[in-house]
């Protein structure tokens, strides 16, 4: 059916979407692979212990934004890094549980057709830094708890080098043994804050698709280590791996102004250097952004954006780039659910 007509699907005076943007949104799973339900971590808090204080406009907020599946790792850096990623881990669970009408643990790739088919959000657990993983064991214990993603550092730690640390020495043999563990109980491995070095180290290693969650091109943000070689997205993508694009400022332009166009251009550059297989999204913001109230002082949030919208927005400019539908629906998650489906495999 061709439907050339606009709507509005949010408040007066919001702008309006194509009703082929609406269509793709709202018949692909989207997955963002680093989304956050909210960025406000005492609130976050609040609804894992006080189910009662997660409303029903809390969950149609998280509806209307389009996405169907969250991964909302934290990486924690500092003090009892296990204790931390256990009571993360912990939270989640109890927070699916108490409003399972509502949400859904994905555990496996089926769940993510069976959330979508049910209207539930799916809730992806992971960590942004596997030192958690004091023991090659503790991969199986966090696994039996949920986990399905982890990324190997944050910032440098005991299994290798992260984008931060100037002398990055790559993965080292703990680090090589934590990743085969991974490989073999079928969790993910994720390394958007690796460096250079251990990012490599941990594709040619790894038996499975690697992923990188939360990244963008380096050559569109040149200097900036949080963002990825060509060499390296060419090798991730070889072997079956997907990037989600994310949309801090800084990861999307270096100065200037910086819009949902500038985060477009890396899915171009992205698609043209390892093919459009190989493309998804990974945020890393809730449905505020980053500005404010949490970092009043510094400018985290691309300019003229609702965040609440940012799904609708970026499908809307894929369709003004000429993507095709197919290609479109990959992007926004059949990507990350084929890779995730073969990183998953046992």
């Amino acid at each position: 059916m061709i439907n050339r007509g606009r709507f509005s699907l949010f408040a007066q005076g919001a702008p309006d979407y194509s009703a082929r943007t609406i269509d793709l949104v709202r018949r692909s799973t989207v997955i963002d692979m680093l989304g956050l339900l909210t960025l406000d971590y005492r609130k976050l808090s609040g609804w894992e212990t006080h189910p009662d204080r997660f409303t029903p406009v809390d969950f149609q907020r998280l509806k209307e934004s389009g996405i169907t599946v969250f991964h909302p790792a934290v990486g924690f850096i500092v003090g009892d890094i296990f204790t931390q990623s256990l009571r993360d881990v912990i939270g989640w669970n109890a927070f699916i549980t108490a409003h399972a009408a509502q949400f859904q643990r994905i555990e496996n790739v089926a769940h993510f057709r069976q959330a979508k088919a049910l209207g539930k959000i799916g809730i992806l657990i992971g960590q942004q830094n596997s030192a958690h993983f004091r023991t090659i064991e503790d991969v199986d214990r966090f696994y039996l708890l949920g986990q399905r993603v982890s990324q190997l550092t944050y910032t440098n730690n005991r299994l290798g080098g992260g984008s931060t640390d100037p002398h990055d020495r790559g993965l080292n043999e703990y680090g090589l043994q934590v990743l085969a563990r991974m490989n073999e109980v079928g969790m993910a491995v994720d390394i958007s804050h690796c460096g250079d070095r251990t990012t490599m180290d941990a594709i040619r290693a790894s038996r499975k698709p690697v992923l990188v969650t939360h990244s963008n091109c380096r050559a569109l943000v040149p200097g900036t280590p949080r963002c990825k070689t060509d060499e390296a997205i060419a090798q991730m993508a070889a072997r079956g791996g997907v990037m989600g694009v994310t949309m801090v400022r800084s990861f999307v332009r270096s100065a200037g102004r910086v819009t949902i166009a500038h985060v477009l251009d890396h899915i171009d550059y992205l698609a043209k250097l390892a093919g459009v297989e190989h493309v998804g999204i990974g945020s890393d913001v809730d449905l505020d952004g980053r500005d404010a109230p949490v970092y009043p002082k510094r400018k985290y949030d691309l300019d003229g954006i609702d965040y609440a919208k940012k799904i609708y927005d970026l499908t809307e400019g894929l369709v003004t780039r000429n993507y095709s539908d197919r290609n479109i629906e990959l992007i926004l998650g059949g990507n990350f659910e084929r890779a995730l489906s073969a990183a998953w495999s046992v």
